[in-house]
């Protein structure tokens, strides 16, 4: 089945307009759904749309309402909704241009792909793909998409266009509030230059493919388990890290860092803190 367009319409630069159709570039990874069950007897659980003093009711008479005091709404139906004009529900004008280094990690959100809604549209999309890669810019706009009008970035990505949808200013929260309390001393020379070195290490070229979801693989390995065990409570051994303790922080962390750049599995404990080692029993004379 061909994937559904997630927006078409138009790219606009100043005179230029791009036919494009915009498609979802992620899907759900692997993932482990659960239903809530009765456990007397065994069936899943379902939710009716209820009104107080009514009871159920059918999803047909449900409409959209927006409360403007306690209790007290406006109703709109979908028409009335779909009715409000915004140039933005059928052209992306790409309004501004900015470094891609300008735009904060927080600030993004979901990417799409675009790609020329036919052949006609592809040499001006060629044009403007090439435009992006050589000035290092991302192209910004507005994009109205299901009743929200969301702000975009557009950027080369191979042989075609990535839109990605940005945050806006007031839906992210400012680091301030949560950095406050976090000193600006300068690190121990050494530590840092332990640490530096453990990341030159283990760095290399990202791949998504080397990473897996074993919280996923653990859940199914429970589930298979529960089913041969008719029942039975059965439980998956995880392995919990060996607490370090003692001495000084500096200490430990110099070990640490030391051990993990030395390539070995645990970083050494001071001599004082290990558990005196059991006499082997004497054998027994003939």
């Amino acid at each position: 089945m061909a994937a559904r367009a997630y927006w078409k319409g138009q790219i606009r630069l100043a005179l230029v307009s791009i036919p494009v159709e915009i498609y979802p570039a992620t899907k759900s990874g692997a993932s482990v759904s659960f239903r809530q069950i009765h456990e007397p007897s065994g069936k899943p659980i379902k939710y009716e749309k209820i009104v107080p003093g009514i009871g159920a009711i059918d999803t047909d008479d449900i409409v959209k309402g927006y409360e403007m005091s306690k209790g007290n709404y406006v109703l709109l139906d979908d028409e009335e909704i779909e009715a409000v004009k915004l140039e933005s529900k059928r052209t992306l004008e790409l309004l501004q241009f900015v470094d891609a280094g300008d735009i904060d990690i927080l600030y993004y959100a979901k990417p799409y792909y675009v790609v020329p809604a036919d052949e006609l549209a592809e040499e001006a999309y060629i044009v403007l793909r090439e435009a992006l890669r050589k000035s290092k810019k991302v192209g910004l706009g507005q994009l109205s998409v299901r009743g929200q009008e969301q702000l975009v970035g557009l950027r080369p990505c191979g042989k075609g266009l990535v839109l990605e949808v940005l945050r806006y200013a007031d839906e992210v929260n400012k680091a301030a509030n949560y950095f406050r309390d976090v000193g600006n001393a300068k690190p121990d020379a050494d530590l840092l230059d332990l640490a530096t070195t453990l990341i030159d290490k283990k760095s290399g070229k990202f791949d998504a493919g080397d990473y897996h979801n074993h919280y996923v693989e653990a859940i199914k390995r429970v589930i298979a388990k529960k089913a041969k065990a008719k029942g039975k409570r059965v439980l998956e051994d995880v392995e919990e890290p060996s607490p370090v303790t003692g001495g000084s922080n500096v200490i430990d962390l110099m070990a640490a860092l030391k051990a993990s750049v030395d390539g070995k599995k645990k970083a050494p404990v001071a001599a004082e803190n290990k558990a005196p080692a059991k006499k082997a029993p004497a054998r027994k004379r003939a």
